[in-house]
């Protein structure tokens, strides 16, 4: 071995020796390193585990689900999430008496992909359900579709006879059907619910628009007794004695329709609701057709008498006529230009504000609108809600028929209730205010306290106008032309209203729409009552006579017997002490 390589040898084994901690201690440190980072993923890769754990989990579980669904909604899930009708709240009356639930119906689908032979297919359904068009029926199995319907809300024994002819893809679903127990009660408040049991009018209507029914598809998740009720204004019991009232009226006094509403003017509740003709939510064939409307609040009329109440409100409230303010009405006739007014049944002389009303004066009240002027009369009647469209919870409703150009003749003619077309129900939104003190309130079909109406009403009359107009109301309910429908015990006030009709642009001598307003009581009013026939017939009784005395009064005399006790107004049979003391001490006529 030379001497190079032995030093060769000696440097390599030096270096070896000087450098080998020096490696070793980097394997430590790496060592260390691994260590460190190892402790620190620790976190991450069990939440990572975790995670997968849970969407295993969840598949499983969803997997189970499906298993354990019958084949018909798996098919539902798969073809068509919308295809199960939603399910509905119950809507209850204000006592919680149902008024429209949800009951169980099936249905028959099928898949198309699945069925191998469409004509024996077609053959046996239509065999079975005979209804249904062979044609279509082929039509809808011919299509590539995961799913079609085949008839909606079969019945027990349909399903029956389908399931025994074992149609591969055929299957049944259970649906939601709307059910209204009560038939017509509340039909037009109510509405009525599709096929699909979307709600096509009134309340099941609002109910839609306010997102209150289950929306989910198939419905698997949520049923109508998971959802809130809707308690609704309405008392069935004086819904039903309303109708059967309007329904005995219509007949005895030959009208083409008749309408009618209670309402709670203390809350603006509508405690119940009848337009005739009317119909079965249960099967609303004829709903839609033009006789069917809801004629208190589509219905646009000319209210006739009952309008001057609020023309002696608004005279009454400016402070330019008082309660012993007089108006002559000799000659019995008023002319503006061209037109002449005249009196129905005129007296001939000089009559105070009460006399006015009693005697139903066009010519007084003429003179009082006048009073105020044309720009006041139009800015009372707006601030009373008679001269825009009128919302409530019914999706339904039309706009008042308000003259273009608005002169003096317009008001002379408004002023008794001709001239200016509203919706009844805005009508008696406007008398509610005059009597219950002051204060205008829309009216609702929801049931609400009167703390709540309160928090949303407007003062529009002073409080002594509002006792003018209950001292009134009660003068002619005693001597005036509301005397029939004056029940004993409920210190009853009422107006009786009487438009001539129009028909082809004119006024018809021989056909009438009649209105007919009372309050009960009338020195603490609480429910106020309106009923309203079209075209109704003299009788022998009458005299011939077709005007609101003899028919709306009548019955709502008739209404009020049977309502009230219901209403838990009790009957007194001695005059309230003072019930109109502001009237008493200016000594307003009548009040002695």
């Amino acid at each position: 071995m030379t001497d190079t390589t032995r030093t060769e040898q000696a440097s390599a084994a030096e270096t070896e020796i000087f450098e080998a901690p020096v490696q070793r201690s980097r394997l430590a440190w790496l060592r260390d390193v691994f260590h460190m980072s190892g402790e620190k993923a620790q976190p991450r890769v069990g939440l990572v585990i975790l995670g997968f754990s849970v969407l295993f989990i969840a598949i499983t579980a969803r997997l189970a689900l499906l298993a354990t669904l019958p084949n018909e909604q798996v098919g539902i899930r798969r073809a068509s999430s919308n295809a199960i009708s939603a399910a509905r709240p119950d809507i209850v009356d204000r006592n919680g008496e149902i008024l429209a639930t949800d009951i169980g119906v099936v249905s028959v689908f099928a898949e198309p992909r699945k069925i191998l032979d469409k004509d024996e297919a077609t053959e046996l359904l239509t065999a079975v359900l005979p209804e249904l068009d062979a044609k279509d029926l082929r039509d809808k199995l011919g299509t590539k579709k995961g799913f079609v319907w085949v008839k909606r809300e079969i019945t027990p024994r349909q399903q029956a006879e389908v399931y025994r002819l074992g149609i591969p893809g055929v299957g049944f679903l259970p649906e939601h059907k709307r059910f209204y127990p009560n038939g017509p009660a509340a039909a037009h408040v109510l509405g009525f619910a599709n096929i699909d049991n979307i709600g096509i009018a009134g309340m099941e209507k609002y109910i839609d628009s306010q997102g209150l029914q289950d929306l989910n598809g198939a419905g698997l998740t949520s049923q109508a007794s998971d959802l809130k009720p809707i308690k609704l204004s309405i008392d069935l019991r004086v819904e039903h004695v309303l109708r059967d009232e309007l329904v005995k009226g219509m007949e005895r006094f030959k009208a083409i329709a008749a309408a009618g509403a209670i309402m709670d003017v203390t809350t603006g509740e509508v405690i119940a609701l009848v337009s005739l003709p009317d119909f079965d939510p249960n099967n609303p064939v004829d709903a839609l057709e033009k006789d069917r409307i809801n004629r208190m609040s589509v219905g646009v009329y000319e209210m006739g008498s009952t309008f001057k109440a609020l023309t002696i409100a608004m005279a009454l409230d400016s402070g330019k006529v008082n309660i012993n303010s007089s108006f002559s009405t000799a000659g019995g006739m008023m002319r503006f230009g061209r037109q002449v007014i005249k009196e129905y049944h005129g007296t001939g002389r000089t009559l105070t504000v009460p006399e006015v009303f009693v005697h139903s004066s066009n010519m007084g009240s003429i003179k009082m609108a006048l009073a105020v002027g044309v720009e006041g009369h139009k800015a009372f009647l707006k601030k009373m809600m008679q001269l825009d469209r009128m919302t409530t919870e019914l999706p339904e409703s039309a706009a008042p028929i308000v003259p273009q150009r608005w002169g003096e003749i317009n008001t002379a003619t408004i002023a008794f209730g001709h001239g200016l077309a509203v919706a009844p129900l805005q009508a008696i939104a406007a008398v509610g205010a005059l009597v219950n003190g002051g204060y205008l309130m829309k009216p609702t079909f929801l049931k609400r306290s009167q703390e709540e109406a309160m928090q949303v009403a407007t003062r529009v009359i002073k409080p002594e106008t509002s006792e003018a107009l209950r001292f009134i109301m009660r003068i002619n309910g005693e001597k005036g032309s509301a005397k029939k429908a004056d029940v004993a015990g409920y210190f009853v006030g009422g107006k009786t209203g009487t438009a001539e009709k129009v028909i082809g642009g004119r006024y018809s001598k021989n056909k009438n729409f009649t209105t007919f307003t009372a309050i009960v009581p009338s020195d603490k009013p609480r429910y106020l009552f309106l009923t309203i026939y079209d075209e109704p017939k003299g009788y022998a009784e009458s005299g011939g006579y077709s005007t609101a005395a003899w028919n709306g009064g009548v019955t709502t005399g008739k209404l009020i017997e049977r309502a009230a006790p219901l209403l838990g107004v009790a009957p007194r049979f001695d005059p309230p002490p003072s019930p109109f003391p502001l009237m008493a001490k200016l000594g307003a006529w009548g009040s002695r």
